[in-house]
């Protein structure tokens, strides 16, 4: 199916771009990669009359890090691009792994990270790890510049906190710290994952993890009890050792984690695979 008619209007600056949105309303939508978008416009399930094409947006395209060590990452830049920048893999190597794994390949040159975001797909890998980082997400609007928490940028199915006249520009990931390691496991189906968990791992006092099970739900979920129970491990014990404690709690969490029957698996299903990737990021976290 052909999507309906549509004007294209390409900016030249997140200005333009802000302007053109202002004009034509709700009858507009930014356009950047396309992987979601258009895939929804031929279905007739979205539609537009305009849309406005970001991609000439080159200061939408920067990988940078500041002073502070935190990780600017700009909202057009694609997985391909993240996975292969060699700013993100030293310093967030965990999410150079995970973009190399988006998807397949087209999906990967095209599209983008402000993109998956601003989709709210509950299906996708970037949330969930981006949660357990505490990233930051930053707007462009006619009012000046805000920055949400990741955790709380998405609020359901295909809902975020991004105001409609908003432009999401970048995304902020704080430096992860020397020793602390990061890992992302998922398991997938049709190219999306079944469910996906992130881990971070900060082992210096005060210790801290990070635990987030993402794809089961309309939002990524923390797993609290067991970052609990991983705050209270010796310092001195092995990978396995440690795994072995926090078993009994990472399964008794997934247990009680709430999910659906979806073609991407049962409900329970979905909770045994939380409790298996946790295990897994863990274990590389711990290791």
């Amino acid at each position: 199916m052909r999507p309906s008619p549509f004007a294209l209007h390409r900016a030249a600056s997140v200005g333009e771009a802000l302007a053109l949105k202002a004009e034509h309303g709700d009858d507009a939508s930014f356009y950047a990669g396309g992987t979601e978008l258009l895939v929804a416009l031929k279905a007739r399930v979205l539609r537009y009359g305009h849309l406005i094409d970001i991609k000439p947006l080159a200061e939408l395209r920067a990988i940078e890090a500041k002073e502070d060590g935190t990780l600017a990452i700009g909202a057009l830049c694609t997985h391909h691009a993240i996975a292969t920048h060699p700013l993100v893999r030293k310093l967030l190597p965990a999410y150079a792994a995970l973009s190399a794994d988006v998807g397949n390949i087209r999906v990967r040159m095209a599209g983008t990270i402000g993109g998956v975001l601003c989709f709210a797909e509950p299906h996708a890998d970037a949330p969930t790890l981006l949660a357990a980082l505490d990233a930051r997400v930053r707007l462009s609007g006619p009012e000046g510049e805000r920055t949400v928490p990741s955790r709380e940028f998405h609020l359901g199915e295909f809902t975020t906190a991004r105001r409609d006249d908003e432009l999401l520009v970048a995304i902020e990931v704080p430096p992860l710290g020397a020793g602390n390691r990061a890992a992302y496991r998922c398991f997938r189906h049709t190219e999306r994952p079944a469910v996906g968990v992130a881990a971070v791992w900060k082992p210096r006092a005060p210790r801290c993890l990070d635990l987030w099970v993402g794809a089961i739900g309309g939002v990524p979920t923390r797993m609290t009890k067991s970052e609990n129970a991983a705050m209270q491990l010796p310092a001195a014990l092995r990978a396995s050792e440690a795994w072995e404690r926090l078993q009994p709690v990472v399964e008794d969490e997934a247990r009680a984690l709430e999910a659906s029957d979806d073609l991407h698996g049962s409900a329970d299903y979905k909770r045994h695979l939380a409790a298996v990737l946790a295990q897994r990021a863990l274990e590389a976290c711990l290791a």
